[in-house]
């Protein structure tokens, strides 16, 4: 039985929540409650929450950071937040759209010629799409792209991946699956959008994030690369031991797919789910969606690209993991809550990571809702009995809005 280790910390961005607020309400209690029975039953390991209202944050934890060491889960926890990396890609898109630089109407092939000759598949031959694939297709999953190429081994890491120029010229060859715009097929769209943030803007992908938004925002623990220090904080991550329901071994560890062997092992960085963060990291950065686009007086994104990218661009085609949502550019949006949404406002907009990671960011209650977790197997994280049990409590703790 993992033992019940429960904190709360107040903090702002820099101290989200002022210096005179007062020690954590009762109804902040039930956040961590509501996730101690997913521990006590060996689900999870432990888990870092962040709930954002207006311009306070709470960060709780509960468990363990590690089962083998007992270290306890701390507020600075660095955790793998797989596809929640997308909407942070789809902020850097939408920047670059803001300074004319492009237009995510744009077709891909202005800034990627190769996929001029992209064909469409049908039947057992290709033909040509109807219309040019955009870059609007890309960050509302609606491209039809094939998979990715498969890492290969290599002498320097066991599994590097292939760089975002190389996934780019891969895909430009393979035929989309239907035509663009047509049907909702989650892809690595937004990886393509990576390899257009260099094409733009001159630079690495990583090295844009960390200029333009990272540095500016104050995101001092968000990177691909964690070094020696940040690995020290690292939630471990674990999937099913396969032992049945014994709960004295409920979970294994298992190593993270986008961390070399050795901080000196940098990977190409993955732009729909390479990133390492923290809560504090994320409060930040949620925080300045929430104020359209801006965070102690930096301005990251107009308040229209900030509209833009969060509302459904993704017509009435049907999207997403659970039902009732459409999908912006790189965010989903809820359009009816229900099952697992059913506690947040229509309009709300978020991402979820394979890992068990979740964020919903609801502008009706000017709130945002962060669950970390580091779990491999669920059968659909973005449908997990931890993000509903999460989302329930933290919306009782807030006021009526």
């Amino acid at each position: 039985m993992i033992p019940r280790i429960l904190t709360a910390v107040l903090f702002s961005l820099p101290a989200l929540l002022p210096a005179d607020e007062p020690p954590v309400a009762a109804a902040w209690a039930g956040i961590p409650r509501s996730l101690q029975t997913f521990v006590d039953h060996g689900d999870i390991a432990g888990a870092v929450t962040l709930v954002i209202h207006e311009d306070r944050a709470i960060v709780q934890t509960v468990g363990l950071a590690d089962l083998d060491s007992r270290r306890p889960m701390r507020e600075d926890a660095l955790f793998a937040i797989a596809s929640m990396t997308k909407p942070i890609t789809a902020t850097a898109v939408l920047k670059l759209q803001s300074e004319g630089k492009l237009s995510v109407l744009d077709p891909v092939a202005k800034y990627l010629p190769a996929f001029a000759k992209v064909t469409v598949k049908e039947g057992d031959s290709t033909r040509p799409p109807k219309r040019p694939l955009t870059i609007l297709d890309l960050m509302t999953h609606t491209a039809g792209l094939a998979q990715p190429p498969r890492r290969q081994a290599s002498d320097g890491d066991p599994k590097p991946w292939p760089s975002l120029e190389e996934t780019a010229a891969y895909l430009a060859q393979q035929p989309l699956a239907f035509e663009p715009g047509s049907k909702w097929q989650y892809s690595s769209g937004m990886t393509i959008c990576g390899r257009l943030i260099e094409v733009v803007s001159g630079q690495s992908y990583d090295a844009y994030l960390d200029e333009q938004l990272f540095r500016p925002l104050g995101m001092t623990d968000t990177t691909f690369y964690p070094d020696a220090s940040q690995r020290l904080r690292l939630a471990t991550l674990y999937k099913p031991s396969g032992k049945g329901d014994d709960p004295s071994v409920p979970l294994v560890a298992t190593p993270h797919i986008y961390l070399g062997s050795s901080p000196e092992i940098k990977l190409p960085p993955n732009p729909s789910g390479g990133l390492f963060t923290t809560a504090h990291d994320l409060g930040r950065f949620y925080r300045m969606i929430l104020r359209g686009g801006e965070l102690d007086g930096v301005r990251i994104l107009p308040e229209a690209e900030v509209r833009q990218m969060t509302t459904t661009q993704s017509g009435e085609v049907v999207t997403g993991f659970t039902p009732g949502n459409g999908w912006g550019l790189g965010w989903c949006v809820v359009r009816q809550p229900q099952g697992v949404s059913a506690m947040l406002s229509p309009g709300t907009f978020g991402h979820g990571g394979a890992w068990g990671t979740q964020a919903w960011l609801d502008p009706r209650r000017k709130a945002a809702f962060v669950l970390l977790i580091q779990r491999l197997g669920l059968p659909n994280s973005d449908g997990s009995d931890m993000r509903a049990a999460f989302q329930e409590a933290a919306v009782k703790a807030l006021p009526v809005p």
